[in-house]
């Protein structure tokens, strides 16, 4: 997984034999301390000499006016509303002061490290260092950890700073997150080709709609349909553009792209074959499909989301960006370990871009108590600076309901129930997106595990949703939340944090999407089909706005809550099953499931003051 590297064998032996051997340092108190979640298990110190590239983030001088400024840039009803940041105005606001940086570069010079790059803010330092100097550096201990399904890390779960860089230094990691970027793709809901599902029923439609929808194989047609983009087309494809982010060694594969194209937009086959492809951090390149790959059924993921933003809306330049850091990285003396966490790497390179597009599209996460709340809130912050500047970042939120059945307890030592929130879903500053199924009318996206006839299992899929235990609710949906909470009378009290920012925000189509990999078409389904889904259509409600002489939308919740609801459909069938419960009920209005509602995108386009 991105944000893991995997360990041999005779890593872990070489672990056991070969100790660092840190240093008790005087003036040194715990920074932070995170517990190991389950599925891991700590087998070894980690050797000595394993190199690792760190980033050290520096507190921000002045984020609460960022977030103050992005804020009112994203409100409209503040006179400041569509005026975003420029990348020198964000840098400006978040870089660390001078004794910050002063203090902290001391502090690595006396040590003799010297900083191998920094963020364009300086509010992140990177360096690569052998574990026995991290060791000493953070007064702590590196293990070799495994994750149930083999991967593994050298993570310190507690770790130290001079007490004076206390409030100069917010995170260091690696050190004790545990997060993994889950793709919201799963093998449970993948299907080669278009299945039987016993879930399925025939449905009542309208002409219109019975035309183009079939429920064992959504196609473009049919979304273009349902949320009405049919016959726009786009006048700003000089100035918009739409982009899709990649991790655990995903991208998207251009055969397959034609593919699809080829047979349901066949007038824009080329862009397949063009669209650009950006490789951070050593992430894989623009190259067909490998016997590991194939193996591995890699790509499917980057497959689906340039295939579903394509299909909606394939004149507006596309961008992919693939992130390294995934397994199989080999350890060695001389070769950092990029076990980097993959939002930092992608975001802080974003950030250092004059120009960026307008709309991002990601499918990855993971349970949010995997995350050190510091570290969480920083991650959080970069997205804060994106959307400052313009950009709405939409993440899937999920496909297991309020929490995957059997791991539904806290990671706070005390295992008590709880559901399993998401991160980065949870971070207020972005936009998350659920999943619906249906047509007419749409309801949650949920279908119960089966085996098929042809003996084939398929795994239990449901729209994610639910409250953060690390962020507040905003007060952009604070009535809209503390009224669904107060309508629950006490249900599930305990099992999530009432006080908590709550998403999904909207939704779209989310189960059998029609798709291609590795020359086959088939179905996919979950949250990762909906998002970049719902980035195609806000991007084509960008158009608009740019064509009308007014800004993209930028950061969408402020807009979605007190205006943008207006033009969506609310879905009100259907729950956020998981945990072994129903899990939270969609109703009338917002709910932790659907969020707001579908696109209706006409509706979008005029309350937004563009013009179709």
């Amino acid at each position: 997984m991105v944000g893991t590297a995997v360990f041999s064998v005779a890593f872990v032996v070489a672990a056991q034999a070969v100790f660092a051997s840190p240093v008790a340092r005087s003036g040194y108190g715990v920074k932070d301390s995170h517990n190991v979640p389950r599925g891991w298990k700590k087998l070894a110190r980690a050797p000595a000499s394993h190199v690792m590239q760190i980033q050290i983030g520096l507190k921000q001088s002045n984020f609460d006016e960022l977030e103050k400024q992005l804020y009112e840039v994203s409100d409209p009803a503040h006179p400041k509303y569509g005026q975003h940041l420029s990348a020198g105005q964000v840098e400006e606001l978040v870089k660390p002061t001078k004794e910050t940086s002063d203090l902290v570069h001391e502090w690595l010079g006396d040590n003799g490290i010297v900083p191998s790059s920094y963020s364009a803010a300086k509010d992140w330092i990177t360096v690569s260092l052998p574990v026995s100097e991290i060791e000493r550096l953070l007064d702590t201990e590196y293990h070799v950890f495994e994750h149930a399904d083999g991967s593994k890390v050298a993570r310190a779960p507690s770790w130290s700073l001079p007490r004076h860089l206390h409030s100069h230094i917010d995170t260091i990691q690696p050190t004790n997150s545990f997060f993994r970027a889950r793709g919201q793709v799963s093998q449970a809901i993948v299907d080669s080709g278009v299945i039987a599902d016993p879930s399925l029923k025939v449905l009542s439609m309208s002409p219109e709609i019975g035309a183009v929808c079939n429920t064992s194989s959504v196609t473009p047609q049919c979304f273009e349909t349902l949320y009405k983009t049919k016959g726009y087309e786009p006048r700003s494809t000089c100035k918009n553009k739409v982009a899709f982010t990649n991790y655990l060694g995903e991208h998207p594969i251009r055969t397959d792209g034609e593919l699809f194209l080829e047979k349901f937009r066949p007038e824009a086959v080329s862009v397949a074959k063009t669209f650009p492809q950006l490789t951070l951090a050593g992430g894989p390149g623009d190259e067909p499909l490998s016997a590991e790959d194939l193996a591995s059924a890699t790509s499917k993921e980057a497959n689906l989301d340039f295939q579903a933003i394509s299909g909606i809306n394939y004149k507006t330049p596309i961008i992919s960006y693939s992130t390294g850091g995934s397994p199989p990285f080999i350890p060695s003396v001389s070769t950092p370990d990029n076990t980097n966490e993959p939002y930092l790497v992608w975001v802080n390179w974003l950030l250092s871009q004059k120009s960026i597009p307008q709309v991002i599209s990601t499918s990855y996460a993971d349970d949010e108590q995997t995350v050190p709340p510091s570290y969480a809130r920083r991650v959080c912050q970069q997205f804060a600076q994106v959307g400052a500047r313009g950009t709405s970042l939409l993440f899937a939120s999920g496909d297991s309901g309020v929490g995957p059945y059997g791991e539904c307890v806290s990671n706070d030592g005390k295992n008590t129930d709880k559901f399993l929130p998401e991160f980065p879903p949870s971070c207020p500053y972005v936009t998350s997106v659920g999943a619906t199924k249906n047509f007419e009318p749409e309801v949650v996206a949920y279908r119960p595990a089966f085996v098929g006839p042809d003996g084939v299992a398929h795994g239990n899929y449901t729209s994610g949703g639910g409250f953060s235990n690390i962020f507040d609710i905003p007060a952009y949906q604070k009535k809209e939340v503390t009224s669904y909470v107060k309508a629950l009378k006490g249900e599930y009290d305990g099992w999530y944090n009432p006080q908590g920012r709550a998403y999904p925000d909207i939704s779209s189509q989310g189960l059998y999407f029609a798709y291609f990999w590795n020359g086959t078409e088939g179905t996919i389904s979950g949250t990762s089909a909906s998002t970049p889904l719902t980035s195609g259509i806000i991007s084509l409600v960008n158009d608009a706005l740019l064509a009308s002489g007014k800004p993209s939308l930028g950061f969408l919740n402020p807009w979605l809550y007190s205006v943008g609801f207006k033009g969506l459909n609310d879905i009100t069938s259907g729950s956020a099953v998981g945990c072994g419960v129903d899990g939270f009920p969609a109703v009338t209005g917002w709910d932790p499931v659907t969020g707001l509602g579908t696109p209706d995108f006409p509706k979008l386009v005029k309350l937004a003051g563009g013009k179709l």
